[in-house]
């Protein structure tokens, strides 16, 4: 056997060594990626074999003080795309636009984009086109369950409840100041799948539930809120102002009964103005004005807006000069006209004809500017901020909703004499309309300021109570006896002859007009009328305020325009709070009309229940839900039964559909808008499936179709 030559042994050495090396290399590089990128490369395995499907969590439900739903969650659908599993994005694209009425081109690009693990193609879709896509059986497209905020009565107290963003978190109002007991949290549905996207073997499949957010009462009362909103939606249209605002507070608790604003939005459609010239201009803007001129949109003029109070005022500069023991009710001024001031002449309204010698309750009345300067400065600068303070003007209230701002006010050292006398009627201090009705509910409350407090409890999805907000005495700003003095002073302004009396109530209040500054100085023409009142001024209950800005009518003071308003709210707010009526004998004889004692309607149908009102000599409006049907029952009523009141009277029935009745008929929805058609659907016993923003278009069934209570209404809407 010949032996290996030299060079056959150095070529097996070089084999030997490269072998060694590469295999050394080999050992060097899986020990690389096995213990210092270990980590790595297990998460991206993880990422590359994990199916994490978000599971969002219910929103709470926001009701009103007496269980109303005024924003709720809708289950819905969303369409989620994975784009590493999608073999054919082009085609796939083609399909979800076509039917999810996308653009094709975005659609596709969503697929192809294998940066993401997961892509939203579409939210908040109805049952049947998700049934539709899941029938195309699209590789790496499914339908998860998801939420949609939605506010049934449309426009309603929009500044109140403020409105979510497209991902369902609070953008406004009581939305986003609650957002953290509403949102609840979101659960998770993880697998494990392999590159085709079936299940692994062995493999742990994962479940999280979503934890459902809080429910959230409101101390708003739904019935109130109603009465303040038609009253100014009234009064924006009449006096042809720029804005109308008001607010109702309990004067005892602090609790908001109503806040109002109108023009306001509809939080369904929160970038889709109400105003048509709005919309116009819209159309034409840059994204970063469009954004600037929604959230001056969205924004709480109650909270977030000042306005100089002009004469409603001077009842906190009496309240002080009267704790003080400097003036009573009796006391006598003498009024020129004018008063002198640091070498200027500042004017009564009625400087060309002088109210002369009256007491402090004739100047109220007669809101005779000079006597207030003179009580400033028997009040000094000093002691007159002391109760601007008091009275919460130097600080926010406190409210809990987002964007409140302070007043506007001189600093105390910048004050002097002509400051200080513009203060006393209330010019040269800006303050918002929450600071201004908070500080007169402490006026007819014995004195006791109370935070104001729009959200009365917390509750979970079972009915419990989790937390209850209560009410806050912030300080005593006055004396119960000054108070007194004061009710009956308010009192005194509200006349029979006056626009805001209300005939057997004691109403108490002030009206005032101020020019707007605009462009740093007091603009001819422009006004801001008010009106504050308390209601009964004997045993005060509910504070209001109603500001008309910028009336384009035939008038502009808040005593002609203004009085009208806040007599409406009250009147009807008294009465819906079981508030009896006290007449004193010149007005029981200016009201002579036979009482008739209330049936107790309640158990009857709408039909039985009119029947009866009729022979009584009473007639009556439906409130609540729908009385088409004639099967409807009366559930309650008001006045309630056994109350007196004079013929001819309006008796105010709540019904709901007679649950005896198993079958309904279908109604006619052409035209109605989604709060409409929410409130007859629900009246009726069957329930609203929405497809589309607008008004009613088309339903299935048709009107006319005899049904089951519980049917599901097919309704698309379409913007008009």
């Amino acid at each position: 056997m010949s032996q290996p030559s030299i060079s056959s042994k150095k070529r097996l050495i070089f084999i030997f060594m490269f072998v060694c090396l590469a295999m050394l290399g080999l050992i060097l590089r899986l020990g690389w990626i096995q213990i210092v990128q270990g980590e790595r490369y297990k998460e991206l395995a993880n990422a590359q074999q994990t199916r994490d499907i978000p599971i969002p969590s219910k929103r709470g439900t926001i009701y009103d003080r007496n269980g109303k739903e005024l924003a709720i969650s809708a289950s819905t659908n969303t369409v989620w795309g994975r784009p590493r599993e999608i073999q054919d994005a082009e085609a796939a694209g083609k399909i979800l636009s076509g039917l999810l009425d996308l653009d094709t081109d975005d659609t596709i690009e969503k697929l192809e984009n294998t940066r993401y693990g997961l892509v939203r193609i579409a939210r908040w879709i109805d049952d049947d086109l998700a049934d539709e896509i899941r029938s195309k059986r699209i590789k790496g497209v499914w339908i998860a369950e998801d939420n949609k905020r939605h506010y049934p009565y449309g426009n309603f107290a929009s500044y109140i409840l403020g409105h979510t963003t497209d991902d369902n978190r609070g953008m406004s109002g009581v939305e986003l100041e609650y957002e953290k007991y509403l949102s609840g949290l979101p659960g998770r549905w993880i697998k494990n799948t392999d590159a085709a996207g079936r299940q692994l073997p062995f493999s742990v499949e994962r479940y999280h539930p979503p934890e459902d957010g809080l429910n959230v009462v409101l101390t708003i009362d739904e019935v109130i809120q109603h009465f303040a909103e038609k009253a100014i939606e009234n009064a924006l249209e009449t006096n042809k102002a720029k804005r109308v605002k008001t607010i109702v507070m309990d004067v005892k608790t602090g609790d908001i009964l109503a806040m109002a604003v109108k023009p306001d939005y509809d939080p369904n459609e929160p970038r889709i103005p109400l105003d048509g010239a709005l919309r116009e201009r819209l159309e034409g803007m840059s994204d970063q004005d469009k954004l600037e001129e929604w959230f001056s949109m969205w924004r709480n003029p109650i909270l977030n807006d000042t306005y100089e109070p002009g004469s409603t005022f001077k009842l906190f500069t009496t309240s002080a000069a009267l704790e003080e023991g400097i003036v009573t009710p009796e006391t006598q001024f003498y009024s020129k006209g004018f008063i002198m001031v640091a070498g200027q002449r500042i004017r009564s309204w009625r400087w060309y004809n002088p109210f002369g010698q009256q007491t402090l309750t004739e100047a109220v009345q007669n809101s005779d500017n000079p006597v207030f300067v003179e009580i400033a400065q028997k009040l000094g600068v000093e002691t007159f901020y002391n109760y601007l303070d008091a009275f919460g003007f130097s600080d926010t209230t406190g409210i809990d909703l987002p964007g409140e701002r302070k007043s506007i006010m001189y600093n105390i050292n910048n004050v002097g004499p002509v400051e200080l006398a513009t203060m006393s009627f209330g010019q040269s201090i800006s303050v918002t309309p929450m600071q201004m009705l908070t500080g007169v509910s402490a006026i007819a409350n014995n004195g006791n300021l109370m935070k104001p407090r729009i959200v009365k409890e917390l509750v979970d999805q079972q009915g419990n109570v989790v937390h209850r907000f209560e009410e806050t005495l912030v300080r005593q700003v006055i004396s119960q006896k000054t108070s007194q003095e004061m009710r009956e002073i308010m009192q005194s302004v509200v006349s029979e002859t006056s626009l805001a009396y209300v005939p057997g109530y004691r109403i108490g209040g002030k009206t005032g007009t101020a020019q707007k500054v605009v462009g740093g100085r007091y603009a001819p023409g422009v006004y801001v009328s008010s009106f504050v009142g308390i209601a009964p001024s004997d045993d005060p209950q509910i504070a209001l305020l109603v500001i008309i800005d910028e009336p384009g009518g035939a008038d502009h003071y808040g005593g002609v325009i203004a009085s009208p308003v806040a007599k409406e709210i009250l009147e009807e707010t008294l009465r819906y709070l079981d508030i009896q009526p006290k007449y004193t004998e010149e007005e029981a004889e200016n009201l002579v009309r036979a009482e008739v004692v209330v049936p107790d309607l309640r158990g009857l149908t709408i039909k039985e229940a009119s029947e009866i009102l009729v022979e009584g000599n009473l007639t009556h409006i439906s409130a609540g839900e729908n009385v088409n049907d004639a099967n409807a029952l009366v559930v309650d009523m008001f006045p309630k039964p056994g109350a007196r009141v004079p013929d001819k009277s309006v008796i105010m029935l709540y019904t709901k559909i007679n649950q005896e009745a198993s079958s309904v008929m279908v109604p006619d929805l052409q035209g109605k808008t989604i709060r409409e058609t929410n409130t007859i659907l629900s009246a009726m016993g069957l329930k609203l499936k929405i497809a589309g923003s607008g008004l009613a278009h088309s339903q299935e069934p048709e009107a006319g179709t005899e049904v089951e209570q519980g049917t599901i209404i097919e309704v698309e809407f379409r913007p008009d």
